[in-house]
């Protein structure tokens, strides 16, 4: 990607973050088979967005529960199934949310 002005250090680190969490989400997909946008339903019958948020309101849980500090690994979970819930609601752009 090219951009014709400089970037500040808090746009760095986002750009940083958002190609780790593409990495990580894109890895995860292949070993898992693609599980949470198109599940097998051997025991749940729930769609893909329903399923999503079963396994954030899990992890949610799991994290007040623990009661101790988040953990990276808790912040990328519920990143990595926020974006998941957003393309299995086929929420792909989100440009017309800039004032």
């Amino acid at each position: 990607m090219v951009l014709d002005v400089q970037l500040t250090e808090t746009e760095i680190k986002l750009i940083k973050v958002f190609d780790s969490m593409k990495s990580l989400l894109i890895e995860k997909n292949k070993r898992y088979g693609d599980a949470a946008l198109a599940p097998k339903n051997i025991f749940s019958k729930l769609d893909a967005g329903e399923g999503i948020k079963v396994r954030l309101d899990d992890k949610l849980s799991r994290i007040i529960n623990n009661k101790s500090e988040v953990r990276k690994n808790d912040v990328a979970d519920l990143i990595g199934y926020l974006i998941l819930y957003c393309v299995s609601q086929d929420w792909l752009d989100f440009s017309e949310l800039l004032d």
